[in-house]
């Protein structure tokens, strides 16, 4: 009967209860080994690598030609990234950490493994070159690409694709920190986003097995050799609140940093992207010439500063703006890495800083700069990441030492809390949430959520003086066809809210009281929003007030008035969300395309006079390796037949390979020479004749 019933399971091509549960706990062992093996085959390349450049050429170059010309093995190095990612690597809308929240959150965790490998030789060679990027991205980049490829290929559902993901990731953290715990947490809070005792045994089971693996290979070392820390009690953790409060703004800043330069590369600069990498590898290999420490992924000068070794305010001040500076360019010209070791670099090197200046300002408080360097770390990690157990948990295995926990909770918590309230996204989800994508628990949340109020305010109509006579209050009611207008003082300060209903209510009472201004009948008790909140929780007061409209005001000065939101605002809410979850449902689509293809998923839009434009999808000459999968017209999606008639402004969806794509560009995207559009209109004349 039991052979029957796996008989039956195996030719519906999934297995029942018990058996996926064993093959996922046996997935678990086995994605964390092989996660182990590439993450530390990953760390060698590196080295092997860095020797190769730096070690052998280095010597050779500076025996012939001077110190001078170390700063060109950066640029060497952007040269061949360049040229790998131009020729050889597809191009990814994401890379790292936030691909592989997507694919998570949108596609069931299915990712596009089969490209890992060479992604993370690029990373190994962007390290080893001395880019200004991390190695732990493309560690979880292997985990995760291992998990994903053991879902795919048995066929596992989405959910048991997601936890072997979440495995990978862990497995891949605990390898490049030799800290298990922090890389299990740092699965839930980043990635996987839930705490369901099955997945969570998945997880540190992958975990456990790829620490065993490193252990046995490695030793129990962490990353960073980390000295013996004294915490002497309460009247220091006043010090660790002040560094909170300065790892909070350095968060920001690299937030920020890192997105500014991505834009400015994609959006202003023309230049070839092999081109790129080159020139900043240059720029950062100079800098490196005054500032080695600021090179690759500066382990060994976080390792300096925990030993306190020379550890200098303005030197360590100036690495911190060095080092954001060095890690934004890297990542927006095209260096492949993370932006999880820059944070701890940055971190080390703020901590020290700011350890220095306290020890000079209170010479009788014994303090350690090291020490504040230590839980700096921590700081900064949590503030740019939001992930503060896994900040916690990673400084904790690193001492192995329980006192440092209170005052690295207090710094952490203040560094997050202050960076989250003048910025809710981290470092991995800012990407994310600006296409409209915003997590929770690694799922999409109500997309209503992603809508700021500053998207659908209007301007306002017109605004009531305070001391305006309620008849002529209702003639501007009747002008301007609204129920409610906000009342302003004679600076144009908001001081109240005046509705239909106010004024009927009022001559009611008396007939008298046509003559009663606006200021005295006006509500003052204001229900506001603000231009950054979102729609949903202005839709929220809306609903417990049973009110039909707010004026948004400046949350700095809540007399400002900037704008006004009411029904009719909420309904192109809606209009706007619904068109971002097709979107979004419709990127979902294409991550499962290309984990599926392993090929590049384009979107391109027909431009007026382009070749495609007008002609069938049978008439158009499409390039070899290219495949239109869909069109969308407007609010319509049309499955492409050998008929279907392209237009100006469709969009359309195209598995290409990447010597398709220059084509296919000029198919769509450039309009055809002016000759070609005259011979192209002669021809529709006189077909209709």
């Amino acid at each position: 009967m039991l052979n029957g019933m796996a008989n039956h399971w195996r030719e519906r091509g999934v297995l029942p209860p018990p058996y996926a549960d064993l093959m996922q706990a046996l997935g678990a062992t086995i994605i964390g080994l092989l996660s182990a093996a590439g993450v530390l085959l990953f760390k060698q390349t590196i080295h092997w690598i860095h020797t190769l450049f730096w070690g052998i050429g280095g010597s050779w170059m500076t025996a012939h030609w001077g110190h001078w010309t170390l700063a060109l093995i950066p640029a060497a190095g952007g040269l061949l990234v360049g040229l790998i990612r131009t020729w050889w690597l597809s191009e990814e809308k994401r890379h790292g950490v936030a691909s592989v929240m997507e694919a998570v959150a949108l596609a069931g965790g299915r990712l596009r493994y089969k490209q890992t490998p060479l992604k993370v030789f690029v990373s190994a060679l962007s390290l080893g070159v001395g880019a200004s990027v991390g190695p732990e991205d493309p560690s979880v980049q292997i985990g995760a690409s291992i998990g994903s490829m053991f879902g795919q290929k048995l066929r596992m559902s989405d959910s048991r694709t997601r936890v072997f993901v979440g495995a990978g990731v862990a497995a891949g953290i605990a390898t490049a920190f030799n800290a298990p715990i922090a890389g299990v947490f740092f699965a839930v809070e980043i990635i996987s986003g839930e705490f369901f005792t099955a997945s969570f045994s998945m997880i540190v089971l992958s975990a456990v097995m790829a620490a065993v693996l490193t252990r046995a290979l490695v030793g129990p070392m962490p990353a960073f050799p980390v000295p013996l820390y004294a915490y002497r009690g309460p009247e220091e953790l006043p010090f660790y609140l002040g560094l909170g409060l300065v790892a909070a703004p350095i968060s920001l800043l690299y937030i920020k940093a890192i997105y500014g330069a991505h834009d400015f590369f994609h959006e202003k600069v023309k230049l070839p992207k092999w081109l790129l990498p080159t020139l900043v590898g240059l720029l950062v290999g100079i800098i490196g010439l005054f500032f080695p420490q600021i090179l690759g992924d500066s382990y060994e000068a976080v390792g300096e500063i925990l030993a306190g070794h020379n550890l200098q305010f303005v030197l360590l001040l100036s690495l911190v703006f060095i080092k954001i500076a060095a890690t934004a360019l890297s990542l927006g010209a095209g260096f492949i890495g993370g932006v999880f070791a820059p944070s701890l670099f940055l971190g080390a090197a703020l901590g020290g800083a700011y350890g220095v200046g306290m020890a000079h300002l209170f010479p009788n408080m014994n303090l350690e700069p090291s020490a504040f360097a230590l839980v700096g770390m921590a700081a900064v990690l949590a503030g740019a990441v939001r992930a503060p157990v896994t900040a916690i948990m990673l400084l904790f295995e690193m001492t192995d030492d329980y006192h440092i926990v209170v005052p690295l909770m207090f710094a952490v918590t203040v560094s997050m809390l202050v960076s989250q309230y003048f910025l809710p996204e981290s470092v991995y989800t800012l990407g994310l949430a600006r296409d409209g994508l915003r997590l929770e628990r690694g799922r999409d949340v109500d997309v209503l959520e992603s809508i700021k109020v500053r998207e659908i305010m209007e301007q306002l109509p017109a605004t009531i003086r305070y001391d305006m006579p309620l008849v002529t209050v209702a003639a501007m009611f009747d002008q301007f066809h609204t129920h409610g207008l906000p009342v302003v003082d004679d600076e144009g300060k908001l001081i109240g809210i005046i509705t239909l209903q106010d004024v009927q209510r009022a001559l009611e009472e008396d007939p008298e009281n046509v003559h009663r201004t606006a200021g005295e009948v006006c509500q003052r008790h204001l229900v506001v929003a603000y231009p950054d909140e979102s729609v949903k929780e202005a839709l929220h007061r809306m609903s417990v007030h049973d009110i039909g409209r707010l004026p948004v005001v400046d949350p700095a000065s809540p007399d400002k008035l900037l704008g006004w939101i009411n029904r009719a605002s909420i309904i192109r809410a809606y209009e706007l969300a619904l068109a971002r979850r097709t979107a979004l449902r419709h990127r979902g689509e294409q991550v499962r395309l290309e984990a599926l293809t392993e090929a590049p998923v384009l979107e391109m839009t027909v431009v007026p006079g382009a070749p495609a434009d007008g002609k069938t999808v049978a008439e158009v000459p499409w390039p070899e390796g290219a495949v239109l999968v869909r069109v969308q017209r407007g609010p319509e999606l049309l499955i492409p037949h050998g008929d279907t008639r392209l237009q100006a402004g469709d969009r359309l969806t195209i598995v290409a390979e990447a010597d398709a794509v220059h084509a296919l560009r000029t198919l769509i995207e450039h309009p055809a020479p002016k000759e070609q559009q005259q011979e192209k209109e002669e021809t529709s004349s006189s077909s209709a004749a």
